[in-house]
C-alpha cells in the first residue's frame, strides 16, 4: 500500500521541522507506530513530507531526546517502549504504586540472609557496625519483565518477622504496616546513575555497562526511627521516577482573602 504524501505548511508560524516533529510525535502516541516498530527511513520521510534531510534529522533528533525513539547503528530508528514511572511525592512501595496503574507486579526472591551490618548500613540504620541485620534481595518484575533489583536492610528483629511473610507478591512497606504493626513516617531518598555490573546484568537481563538508576532510600517509622534502608536499582530503559517541585510550599494568602477570613472569625 502506498504511503500518502503529507504536505507541511511553509507559511505556518512553526518551522517545518517543528511541524514534522509534532506530526511524528502524534503518530507515535496514537499507536500508528507501535512500540519497538521501525520508523520510516530518513529518505522515506523526506519523500513523504516533501522536506529536506536536514529537517528530518532535526525532527528525529528532538524525538530521540524526548525518549520517544531510539537508533540502532546499521539498522535504523525504532519507537521506544513507554517507560513505567512512579511518583515520589508520597511514600509508596513499588507494587503499591504500579498496581494502582494497572501493572502486574511479581517479585523474584534472590536471597534472604542475616549478615553483619557494614559501616554504611549501620550508619543509616543508626546501629553499631557489625550488628546483625537482615538483607533481602528481590528482582521486581513488571508485567513479567525484570525492571529493578531491590536490596533491603532491616534490623534483625524486624527481619525475623519478614522471614515468615509473603515476599513474592507483597511490598515490604505493606508487610511492615499490616503484619508488624509499624506505622511508617517518611523516607529520605538520594538518586544517581551507575553502570550495570555483572550482578545487575544477571538480575535484570541487561548488558554489562548499561545505565542504571540507583536510589538509596531510608525509611523511618512514625516516631522518626530509621527502620528500612534500601538500594533500588532500576533499568534506565524501562523506568523513571517523577516528582513535582513547587516554588512555594504554602503561597501566602492575598491581603483581601486574609482580611475576609479574619472578619468572618
Amino acid at each position: 500500500m502506498d504511503t500518502p504524501l503529507i504536505k507541511l505548511k511553509p507559511q505556518n508560524s512553526a518551522s517545518l521541522y517543528a511541524q514534522l516533529r509534532a506530526e511524528l510525535r502524534a503518530q507515535i502516541l496514537d499507536g500508528s507506530y507501535p512500540p519497538l516498530s521501525q520508523m520510516p527511513s530518513e529518505n522515506e520521510l523526506c519523500n513523504r513530507f516533501q522536506v529536506s534531510r536536514i529537517t528530518v534529522r532535526q525532527a528525529l533528533g528532538d524525538l530521540q531526546k524526548e525518549g520517544l525513539i531510539f537508533k540502532i547503528h546499521g539498522k535504523g530508528t525504532f519507537v521506544a517502549k513507554p517507560k513505567a514511572f512512579q511518583n515520589v511525592s508520597r511514600l509508596q512501595g513499588f507494587a503499591e504504586a504500579m498496581s494502582s496503574m494497572g501493572y502486574e507486579i511479581l517479585n523474584k526472591l534472590q536471597s534472604f540472609r542475616f549478615v553483619p551490618a557494614t559501616s554504611h548500613v549501620a550508619a543509616r540504620l543508626q546501629i553499631p557496625e557489625g550488628r546483625i541485620v537482615t538483607e533481602i534481595k528481590r528482582v521486581r518484575l513488571l508485567n513479567r519483565e525484570p525492571v529493578s533489583l531491590e536490596v533491603t536492610y532491616v534490623p534483625e528483629e524486624i527481619g525475623k518477622q519478614l522471614q515468615k511473610a509473603d515476599l513474592i507478591t507483597r511490598d515490604i512497606f505493606i508487610i511492615l504496616e499490616n503484619d508488624c504493626g509499624i506505622a511508617l513516617g517518611h523516607a529520605d531518598l538520594s538518586i544517581d546513575a551507575v553502570l550495570a555490573d555483572e550482578d545487575l546484568n544477571s538480575a535484570l537481563g541487561i548488558e554489562e555497562g548499561s545505565p542504571i538508576l540507583r536510589i538509596e532510600r531510608l525509611t523511618h517509622d512514625a516516631k522518626g526511627q530509621p527502620i528500612d534502608f534500601e538500594y533500588l536499582y532500576f533499568r534506565g530503559d524501562a523506568f523513571q521516577y517523577r516528582l513535582r517541585v513547587d516554588r512555594q510550599a504554602n503561597p501566602p494568602a492575598t491581603p483581601t482573602a486574609h482580611a475576609e477570613t479574619t472578619h468572618d472569625q
